[in-house]
């Protein structure tokens, strides 16, 4: 039997955390460091990355770029600049407060994308880990991944937020009517008309993610559980 009547599953980019604003901080800081067209050059191999990988890695692509600059002693300084980065200021309002309004429901697990050191030092540096007291689970496509999420969290309805309308249809046709989707209409891929045309919407859209707050569990998962 499932351990737990419903799980909430969040994204962290542009869903919890403003990560547009992230990466406007670090090019301009790239620029300042190392100049426009070497910062362009970084973005060059960090696009060129995130297409081989299928997720954004801002420490790999530095250290493509250290290779073909080995003498570039502002590296490091880009490099702390990453590490060192101050995430709890970029959550979104509210957004902890929405964490902790549905753990009254069950279970809160942080369902993000990315490498394997950037993006979980995002999550602890952020407070979000601590937020969902240590339930974070990170893939490299994490919507290929719902077997092991069910496995780790074995529930008879889940609820995922995400920015990506891409990421709530994939996992609604697998989970189908186990799977409430909630769409925060936060970030450039929420706000990308091509996406909204080619996506279907989602089962709740919500402009910040603060307003989940006002939702109660009939809401969420409505009679799904009964």
């Amino acid at each position: 039997m499932p351990a737990h009547k419903i799980v909430f599953l969040f994204d962290v980019d542009n869903t919890l955390l403003d990560n547009d604003r992230v990466t406007a901080d670090l090019k301009r800081h790239l620029e300042r460091e190392v100049g426009p067209e070497r910062a362009q050059h970084y973005w060059a191999l960090f696009e060129q990355l995130r297409t081989e990988l299928g997720y954004a890695d801002y420490l790999g692509a530095l250290q493509r770029y250290r290779i073909e600059y080995p003498r570039d002693p502002r590296l490091l300084i880009v490099s702390s600049f990453l590490v060192n980065y101050p995430f709890a200021n970029r959550l979104y309002p509210n957004s902890l407060d929405a964490l902790e309004h549905v753990k009254q429901w069950g279970p809160v697990v942080i369902l993000s994308d990315g490498d394997v050191v950037f993006q979980p030092r995002k999550v602890e540096r952020s407070g979000l880990l601590e937020a969902v007291d240590g339930h974070a689970l990170i893939y490299v496509h994490k919507e290929k991944e719902l077997d092991d999420v069910e496995k780790r969290y074995p529930a008879e309805h889940y609820v995922m937020v995400d920015d990506k309308l891409r990421i709530l249809a994939a996992m609604k046709s697998i989970w189908r009517d186990r799977l409430t989707t909630v769409f925060p209409r936060q970030g450039h891929y929420a706000l990308d008309a091509k996406d909204i045309t080619n996506y279907p919407p989602a089962d709740i859209t919500v402009e910040r993610i603060g307003e989940l707050v006002k939702y109660d569990l009939a809401s969420l998962a409505g009679s799904k559980l009964q």
